[in-house]
């Protein structure tokens, strides 16, 4: 099996959660597997999530978000661990991707004969794969039913959008209510995915 290069990466605020737990079991996993792995902790990060102007006047980025680009690129499989809150990623999460998901760094367009922008897409992630693994308090199956796809936005919207592909999914839930043999079947479960690389 082909060694990897594994960009682990927490999306909850607090780094001491569920979330956390099931990618440090996917961190031990894939190093145990052979692949190098890096981890970030969303957390731990410092920049300002609010994308002021759109693409019309980029903000400067910070380190951090530099070090979240360097590591996209860096890595052959990517793993964004996160909470289902109110059927979408937390807002720190989104606004991370907002600020650093940019033109010339994740997807570009191609231009004209006179150097003007199309709308013909350039995916520039088009050799990474992916796995978004979701916790939830509610089970999984009742939250689909009522509410739809809650993962469209980071599956397509972002990931799949710059190229990345195939985005595997793993949604993990009730949460609050598990046993610990459920949570323990859950990191096992992560354990094998991480030794992997899938």
């Amino acid at each position: 099996m082909k060694k990897k290069n594994v960009l682990v990466f927490v999306g909850h605020p607090d780094t001491d959660s569920s979330v956390g737990m099931l990618a440090s079991e996917y961190v031990d996993g894939a190093r145990a597997g052979g692949h190098v792995v890096r981890r970030m902790n969303i957390g731990e990060m410092e920049f300002n999530p609010i994308l002021r102007k759109g693409y019309k006047e980029i903000q400067e980025l910070e380190k951090d978000l530099i070090q979240v680009q360097e590591n996209f690129k860096w890595a052959d499989h990517i793993v964004i661990l996160y909470p289902n809150w109110w059927c979408s990623m937390p807002a720190v999460l989104k606004g991370m991707f907002d600020r650093m998901w940019l033109p010339g760094f994740a997807f570009n367009f191609k231009k004209d004969k006179n150097g003007k922008r199309t709308s013909k897409l350039i995916r520039l992630f088009k050799n990474k794969s992916a796995r978004v693994v979701v916790t939830t308090g509610s089970h999984p199956i009742m939250i689909r039913f009522h509410f739809g796809d809650f993962t469209n936005e980071i599956i397509r919207g972002i990931l799949g959008f710059s190229g990345i592909s195939p985005v595997k999914l793993n949604v993990f839930g009730p949460i609050e209510k598990a046993s610990e043999a459920k949570k323990d079947k859950w990191r096992s479960k992560m354990y094998h995915l991480g030794k992997k690389a899938k």
